[in-house]
């Protein structure tokens, strides 16, 4: 899987002022991203608004990253839910041929026991023609998935492959890193601590501050895996405010709000998302100016 080791992000999906889906937007931010060095790029997850999407949106936006990425990159899809059926028969009945792998999210809700997530994933293994990348991210989900569940299911699925590790704590990736298989990755989902997690031996990022600011981030996981930490430390000091901005009122508002600044798309949320404040579309706008 050297396919996703490096740089990849978390697609936006650009909507116009009356929340259709803004086509054109979306083309710019993949070639915005394919230009500036990112590895491979995650369609339809979170950072997507995928939750408000409908079946047919879901479909044009795939349609359209495909058509404009034309095999440059390696995508990675998202699918994944709270029911383990649905989640199951999405996989079989979509056309994954354009993807190299599916990351799907911990359910989320229904808050599983750890054996009960375990037996999710297994049921999507079985029924997954692709590698997965299991996706923890217990913020959004409420429950998280513990090491040993994810060391259990790298050791037993041979195309569970990876694991997206949101959680924000750098003890549970080093656990990850230092239990799991050796060819498994642990990729960060965290942009913040992104870099201690490569230094101590992750294989990069899902990230979001990295489709805004693709040049530099990308720059910057370059440079951790080679071990290059002063220069690498660099970017991640320069990179840090926006990072702490973008967040500061939810994702993906605050990424758009850079890509609004940055003239790429317009920053158009559904609800229930909201845009950006006034106070902080001044830090943002002021941050992208000087960057």
């Amino acid at each position: 899987m050297k396919k996703l080791i490096g740089t990849g992000v978390a697609l936006i999906t650009p909507f116009k002022e009356d929340f259709s889906v803004d086509v054109e937007g979306l083309r710019n931010v993949v070639n915005f991203n394919i230009d500036n060095g990112i590895d491979y790029l995650v369609v339809l997850g979170t950072t997507a608004e995928s939750a408000t999407l409908s079946k047919d949106e879901k479909q044009l936006v795939i349609d359209t990253i495909d058509k404009v990425n034309d095999g440059r990159l390696p995508l990675v899809l998202g699918i994944g839910g709270n029911n383990t059926a649905a989640v199951v028969e999405e996989i079989k009945s979509t056309n994954l041929s354009s993807f190299t792998a599916i990351l799907s999210v911990s359910p989320y809700y229904n808050k599983p026991t750890q054996e009960g997530i375990y037996q999710h994933f297994a049921a999507i293994s079985k029924a997954s023609e692709k590698p997965i990348i299991v996706y923890n991210v217990p913020g959004r989900t409420a429950s998280n998935i513990d090491p040993d569940t994810v060391i259990r299911l790298a050791n037993d699925f041979g195309n569970i492959v990876a694991v997206k590790e949101a959680a924000g704590d750098i003890v549970q990736a080093m656990k990850l890193i230092d239990g799991c298989p050796k060819e498994f990755l642990v990729i960060s989902g965290d942009d913040m601590i992104t870099l201690p997690m490569v230094l101590a031996g992750g294989a990069g990022v899902i990230s979001v501050i990295g489709e805004g600011f693709p040049k530099e981030f990308s720059e910057m996981v370059r440079l951790g895996l080679d071990k290059n930490v002063e220069e690498a430390y660099k970017i991640h000091y320069k990179l840090a405010p926006a990072i702490d901005y973008i967040f500061a009122e939810g994702n993906p508002a605050g990424i758009k709000a850079v890509f609004n600044k940055k003239g790429i798309c317009g920053d158009t949320v559904r609800l229930p998302l909201v845009g950006v404040s006034d106070n902080l579309r001044l830090k943002i706008d002021f941050f992208v100016s000087n960057f």
